[in-house]
């Protein structure tokens, strides 16, 4: 198991609901066994996280580790598999949480504006079975009720 040693993103960036964590020489460094090994940025280079669903949205990015003429390629899935990046991201992603509220009220009062219109379209069409009903069964005092209604809203 590896354990990381430190990570701090070099800049972090918000583009709508992703968070993009991006890291230069020795901002990442992990210990494999007893050695530290630094982070270089040949191949990848930095993480985004989706806000919404709080998921790590590259993990085929590659993340290139050296130590002396050694070096340690590992895909992100892998590095999130094998060892405690997990404790490190919520760290990051704690600072950043404002961030993540502002969208999670955003997405809420856009939802109830949608529910309330959906909610509003499925009572009107109920009313409206309810008068074809009416009408069927020669109902008249549901009838009159309900097309009272209908002109009210």
């Amino acid at each position: 198991m590896l354990s990381v040693q430190r990570m701090t993103p070099f800049f972090t960036r918000k583009e709508e609901f992703r968070l993009r964590l991006v890291f230069a020489y020795q901002y990442l460094s992990i210990v494999k066994g007893d050695e530290l090994f630094h982070f270089i940025p040949t191949e990848g280079k930095e993480i985004v996280i989706n806000m919404k669903s709080l998921q790590v949205e590259n993990l085929g990015e590659v993340f290139v580790f050296q130590r002396g003429n050694r070096f340690i390629r590992l895909p992100l899935y892998q590095l999130l598999l094998i060892s405690d990046i997990h404790s490190h991201l919520k760290t990051i992603m704690e600072g950043s949480l404002d961030v993540g509220m502002e969208i999670q009220v955003e997405l809420t009062e856009e939802v109830l504006v949608e529910s309330k219109e959906l909610i509003e379209s499925l009572e009107t069409e109920n009313r409206r079975r309810m008068i074809d009903y009416a009408l069927e069964t020669n109902d008249l005092d549901l009838f009159n009720e309900l097309t009272e209604g209908m002109q009210q809203t």
